[in-house]
């Protein structure tokens, strides 16, 4: 054999055998998916969730990526953008089945969650969606993890805490005319009148809707304490609210849907100032030195950050960690269901000894749900300040 293939022959041996060596550096790949909106009004909700991915999936692979199993894998984002369409979110979930991706975060609205449904049962797919309706997380459904906190879940308890700490006596809604916010509304309608709360309207708008003086002042004429926003778009709300003080409309506004602060700045201004949603799930005061780490990454790479990632940051990670407690779940998501009544991790973005558990027992009859803490914010300028903490379950 020639001597310069006699080198090329031993240097290959090599590098087979080197612990250092290429063959051996190379790490398998883990695709997770998204399927979301990333477009359009709502587009907010869907970049977070996928900014939250790639920003956890980079630090992950920086790191030598993670370990489950014998083998460790690398991080892949796979995203498709529905644009708020059930018919494109379902083409998305179908592209995932496609490549062989078991594990999906998404979609974020009503409509787009109840469309991948049946392809996510048929073929065998977790997913992991920020839509409340119910019928997705309890028998016989048994695929679908709700991300968040459910409006059904922080609506009672913000109304009770103005109620409480307020004097909040009357309230009414404002809704979308579309299914999610209707869906909303009508949930919060009956939380409002179980707490005692006088229901003084039930109103709705066009989706498209732009100028809202004409739709709003049929509610400030009422004068209720409180005036919800059931499920209000983050490029909504803002309008929503100028046209409420304007007209001068003196009472508490909130929402149940998380919300963007740089958008009620640019929108609203201080006149989005007491404005109450739902935000992140952490607060200065309670997030660990992981958890600073992570905002520190995320605005690197995505040149700012917003409250509602605090919420987004755990879909990858409970993903992750319950795979790594049950590496059969790679290939079977009959185990990764088996494995959540039981799961138990700690939770790195928590001071303390908190835990990563799946929750929902007591909304979806199953655990079916991420255990995140449940911040109800208020906006005060430019910036999102806590009001209360809590938890679903």
């Amino acid at each position: 054999m020639p001597v310069k293939k006699t080198f090329a022959a031993l240097a290959a041996a090599l590098a087979l055998a080197l612990p250092g060596g290429s063959a051996l550096a190379a790490n398998d790949t883990l695709k997770i998916g998204f399927v979301g909106v990333t477009s359009g009004p709502k587009a907010a909700w869907g970049i977070s969730n996928v900014r939250c991915m790639q920003t956890r999936a980079k630090w992950v692979n920086d790191e030598g990526g993670v370990k489950i199993g014998g083998k460790t894998y690398d991080i892949e984002i796979i995203t498709w953008d529905t644009q708020d369409s059930p018919t494109r979110a379902k083409e998305g979930m179908e592209k995932m089945v496609q490549e062989g991706i078991r594990y999906v975060v998404g979609p974020n609205t009503d409509p787009t969650a109840a469309a991948v449904r049946p392809v996510a049962e048929q073929d065998g797919v977790m997913y992991f969606p920020y839509a409340f309706p119910k019928e997705l997380y309890s028998k016989p459904a048994g695929n679908a993890v709700l991300g968040m906190i459910a409006n059904y879940q922080s609506g009672p308890a913000i109304y009770k805490h103005l109620k409480e700490n307020s004097g909040v006596k009357s309230i009414a809604f404002l809704a979308a005319n579309e299914s999610d916010a209707l869906s909303q509304r009508k949930g919060g309608v009956a939380a409002a009148k179980a707490l005692g709360l006088k229901v003084l309207a039930e109103d709705a708008y066009q989706s498209d809707t732009r100028d809202f003086v004409p739709v709003v002042t049929p509610v400030v004429k009422l004068k209720p304490d409180l005036l919800v926003l059931s499920g209000v778009a983050g490029g909504t709300a803002p309008l929503v609210i100028r046209a409420l003080r304007e007209l001068g409309y003196k009472g508490l506004i909130s929402t149940e849907t998380a919300q963007d602060a740089a958008q009620l700045k640019q929108g609203a201004g201080d006149l989005a100032n007491g404005f109450i949603s739902v935000g992140g799930a952490s607060t200065p005061e309670i997030r660990s030195a992981k958890m600073e780490e992570f905002i520190k990454r995320y605005t690197a790479d995505h040149g700012q950050y917003d409250d509602e990632s605090n919420t987004k940051v755990y879909a990858l990670e409970y993903i992750l960690e319950t795979l790594k407690a049950n590496p059969k779940a790679l290939d079977d998501v009959k185990v990764f269901q088996a494995a959540m009544d039981d799961f138990s991790a700690p939770n790195p973005y928590l001071k303390g000894n908190e835990k990563l558990q799946y929750v929902g027992n007591s909304s979806f009859g199953q655990k079916r749900q991420l255990g995140v803490p449940m911040v109800v914010t208020e906006y005060r300028d430019g910036e999102f300040e806590t009001l209360f903490v809590t938890k679903a379950d």
